[in-house]
């Protein structure tokens, strides 16, 4: 099947690269045996793909079952995935096949893995090895031929490093990584999920189907969406029922979405989030620095301009507002600099080494803007192994972004 071919059959929305490339790498692993990883946060549609596995699988015709990790407690989860014997605990009053024994020669998808206990991921990574296990309260070794697909939305490598997840669980899943990309990423699909929802729902409801105008149309492309395609769709069902004008203004929109819609970093108890500032403070310093750089420049051109205005052929007017401009940009400079140091944490960062000296001598280094981006980008993808993910996390860019940056400025990996 065509990639366009799944998008009708199972509903998906949207013409975004990764997300084609994750359809992509479902549909040509889907024959296969091989355990699937999928990546995602919460909201983006995970649960989809392991349906599309199955589906184009030559089990297709046998069981699927969906096991959400996180919502077992911890105590009854080997019982509900092994299946457990009459007796084996208190409540276990009779025999119980597990999901793996009720999976068998089927498809068995385990969504937030990164939530099964130690003990668990343990008889998992049997399972996975062998094809073994035991009920609880058993000694009699069982067989099972399913087809394993798990899915996350934590960082499982972070979470091996913490010693939450088994690093040979870990290596034994990854062997197919699949990547769903957030809604944020996908700005020019957002409209598009949008007015398929709104059709739903009017159709659902029976009532007049929703538009935005243009405005809104920027808000919602442009808002974050932490809930992604999920909270997209809650907020588009909210609106569908209360509001009586159909055509809908940015104004109406925020009304429906999170307080933190500015954005702004993130305080808790009044304690400022340390990671999350940390971040934001390192790109505002480079903005400052960016900024120092023009108003030198600016300053420079303006003495220049000053002793020889006559070879120039500039007036007195010019060379005022010049001045009266480079003024203004500086003190925008020195207000922004000022808070940005008395936010930063103290004790972790030396305010001596963070201030920017002013001086009026001419930068040796390049000005350009396009020459600083461009070191960065490089530096951000030597420090992460030309890993582009990963850089653009650093960069504060989408992958997107920094691909299309990669072939602009011909910047090799």
């Amino acid at each position: 099947m065509t990639i366009q071919q799944i998008k009708q059959r199972f509903g998906i929305i949207g013409n975004f690269a990764d997300l084609n490339r994750a359809i992509d790498i479902a549909i040509q692993v889907a024959p296969t045996d091989l355990t699937v990883l999928i990546y995602g946060e919460s909201g983006t549609g995970k649960e989809i793909f392991p349906q599309i596995i199955h589906q184009l699988s030559t089990r297709k015709h046998n069981g699927y079952i969906a096991v959400n990790c996180g919502a077992i407690p911890e105590g009854t989860i080997d019982s509900e995935l092994f299946g457990h014997e009459k007796g084996s605990f208190t409540g276990a009053v009779k025999t119980r096949k597990g999901y793996f024994e009720e999976a068998d020669n089927g498809t068995i998808f385990l969504d937030e893995v990164g939530e099964l206990p130690l003990a668990t991921q343990v008889r998992l990574l049997r399972v996975l090895e062998t094809g073994e296990y035991i009920k609880v309260g058993s000694s009699q070794v069982m067989k099972t031929n399913v087809r394993v697909i798990v899915a996350t939305n934590v960082n499982l490598q972070k979470a091996v490093q913490e010693g939450k997840f088994r690093e040979d669980l870990f290596y034994r899943l990854n062997t197919v990584p699949i990547i769903i990309p957030p809604l944020r990423h996908r700005k020019d699909d957002i409209h598009l999920l949008f007015r398929k929802f709104a059709q739903d729902f009017s159709e659902k409801y029976r009532m007049p189907i929703i538009k935005l105008d243009n405005e809104a149309q920027t808000l919602i492309e442009n808002y974050s969406w932490k809930g992604n395609v999920r909270q997209l769709k809650n907020i588009t069902e909210q609106i569908s029922i209360i509001e009586e004008n159909r055509l809908i203004d940015a104004n109406t929109i925020k009304r429906y979405l999170p307080k933190e819609f500015e954005e702004l970093p993130m305080i808790i108890n009044g304690n400022v989030n340390r990671e999350e500032f940390a971040n934001e403070r390192e790109i505002l310093y480079k903005v400052l620095f960016d900024m120092r750089n023009e108003i030198n420049e600016l300053k420079t051109m303006v003495k220049v301009f000053t002793q020889n205005k006559d070879n120039f052929n500039v007036s007195e007017n010019f060379i005022k507002e010049s001045k009266e401009y480079s003024k203004i940009s500086e003190d925008y400079y020195n207000i922004h600099e000022e808070i940005l140091q008395q936010n930063t944490d103290k004790n972790k960062f030396d305010k001596r080494e963070t201030i920017i000296e002013d001086t009026q001598e001419i930068i040796e280094e390049s000005l350009s803007l396009k020459d600083k981006e461009i070191e960065l980008i490089q530096k951000a993808l030597e420090k992460h192994h030309g890993k582009r993910k990963h850089a653009a996390d650093e960069l504060g860019i989408s992958e997107r972004t920094l691909y299309r940056k990669l072939k602009e400025y011909d910047i090799s990996v």
